[in-house]
């Protein structure tokens, strides 16, 4: 499930590049119909799925969303500065993303026990 998954399920990735797209938008004053809006989120999934698990790869994917939805390119600009912290933070919800579908598709299958709990005094000797 791993390998694949850890490709494919990117939903930090996704989701930046859909609210960078919007934000970028907003920032040069451009009204986004639905139907742009829906292009965004479409663009933004497919190339989160298409996108290589290296750092900076969601900025590189973010020119395609941001062509297709015709918002300039140089946008990119006003968060090229702030893309570092925030890859850290796509990097720990894909992460998040893997393990939990590692966790249902484990508990779906059976393969996944109760959690042994353990006292504290279960090796204490007097």
């Amino acid at each position: 499930v791993l390998p694949i998954g850890a490709t494919i399920n990117m939903d930090g990735t996704s989701l930046y590049q859909a609210v960078a797209a919007v934000f970028i938008a907003q920032a040069f004053g451009m009204d986004l119909s639905f139907s742009a809006q829906l292009g965004i989120i479409v663009t933004a999934t497919l190339a989160s799925i298409g996108s290589a698990a290296v750092p900076g790869a969601g900025m590189v994917m973010l020119v395609i969303v941001l062509a297709q939805a015709g918002i300039p390119e140089a946008g990119l600009a006003l968060i090229f500065a702030v893309d570092r912290p925030l890859d850290m933070c796509r990097t720990v919800i894909n992460v998040s993303g893997d393990a939990t579908v590692s966790m249902v598709v484990a508990k779906s299958i059976g393969k996944l026990g109760e959690p042994k709990v353990k006292n504290w005094d279960d090796n204490y000797k007097s």
